[in-house]
């Protein structure tokens, strides 16, 4: 089962993937936990250069590509051998991040940005994608008060990261079955146990 994570930065995505992981892995699943972009040792090179806060110029498209192409790499290398595998694939972000932030958050079109997506991925969608949907000031707060770097998308304008909100919440409703919007303004056991409950059902039903 392929499940992938999806919020705008600071929606605490990462610790409750983590919780989750851990909790599967106790109930005897086999569990890959991985992250975009990154996951493989071409896609986290690739993902320095996205995210470095030195390359301001970059354009719109050329890091839409970037995305597209570290994510190739990604699923050849790692998310496609572990579900062949038999494992539940735990992935912090996927095509959908890609949809929002380049799609509608730069402006690109999410069919435009589907497009090239469509090609690096051989059209392999995720079987449930959660989107922990929370204000953007709140979660841009919760970066500056850890101890997080921030990157190059972090400092973009709370105006930028409140199209992107716009964008996810438009993606769950063009993809009801597979989107699930989980309100964010909780705790990370709150939201974990909601999800839970969804991955749950979901691997019930597919055995």
């Amino acid at each position: 089962m392929f499940i992938t994570f999806e919020g705008g930065e600071g929606s605490g995505k990462t610790t409750i993937i983590e919780s989750l992981y851990q909790d599967l892995l106790k109930m005897g699943y086999k569990v890959l936990k991985t992250r975009e972009p990154g996951g493989s040792r071409i896609s986290e090179a690739i993902r320095k250069i996205i995210l470095n806060v030195r390359n301001s110029e970059m354009d719109a498209w050329t890091e839409a590509l970037l995305y597209a192409a570290s994510r190739r790499q990604h699923l050849i290398e790692v998310i496609k051998p572990a579900l062949e595998a038999g494992k539940v694939v735990l992935c912090d972000r996927y095509l959908d991040s890609s949809l929002a932030y380049q799609g509608v958050g730069r402006g690109l079109g999410i069919d435009e940005v589907l497009k090239i997506n469509q090609y690096a991925t051989e059209g392999i969608l995720p079987d449930l994608t959660f989107y922990i949907d929370l204000k953007p000031e709140i979660g841009l707060s919760r970066i500056k008060r850890s101890e997080r770097i921030p990157d190059r998308l972090d400092l973009e304008k709370e105006a930028f990261h409140d199209t992107v909100r716009e964008g996810y919440l438009k993606l769950a409703g063009l993809f009801p079955e597979r989107i699930k919007v989980i309100d964010g303004n909780r705790s990370v056991e709150e939201i974990a146990a909601d999800i839970m409950a969804f991955i749950i059902k979901d691997l019930r039903r597919m055995r």
